[in-house]
């Protein structure tokens, strides 16, 4: 299914348009994507045989900025960023830097071990690594045919 804009060269085609282009700059503008885009950085969730890993895209930010919490099994992510008013000489068309918090939460399986958890920060992204317990590790072994 496609969508396909009414426009005609009649008085009532230019109406259409005028709706069309209302419609389309409203929805361009930076202020209403900024609104309706989520401002939660992308996560990707992967597991190797002996841990859990976590990669948060979160680029711009510092490692002080995060708070890691681990509250029985809910690993919580959150940064808190406070606007900064400097002035300068600039007068801005238009400003786009704003950081402003988040919070994310990711519920640990119970084959997670608590006391292995660690994080790093490198080039915008967020490492979360979550070691595996022991009798979760899968074990891999060649079963011999008798």
């Amino acid at each position: 299914m496609s969508l396909i804009k009414f426009n005609s060269g009649t008085k009532e085609g230019n109406i259409t348009k005028g709706f069309n282009d209302v419609f389309e700059s409203m929805f361009q503008d930076s202020f209403m994507s900024d609104r309706l885009m989520s401002k939660v950085p992308a996560v990707n969730i992967s597991e190797t045989e002996d841990h859990y890993h976590i990669e948060m895209a979160a680029p711009g930010l510092k490692k002080e900025d995060f708070k890691i919490k681990l509250d029985r099994n809910l690993l919580t992510v959150s940064v808190e960023q406070r606007k900064q008013n400097v002035e300068t000489n600039r007068q801005y068309n238009k400003r786009e830097f704003s950081y402003s918090s988040f919070v994310r939460s990711f519920a640990l399986p119970e084959s997670a071990d608590d006391s292995g958890i660690g994080a790093t920060y490198h080039d915008g992204i967020l490492n979360i690594s979550v070691a595996k317990k022991e009798e979760a590790k899968q074990v891999i072994r060649e079963i011999e045919i008798k």
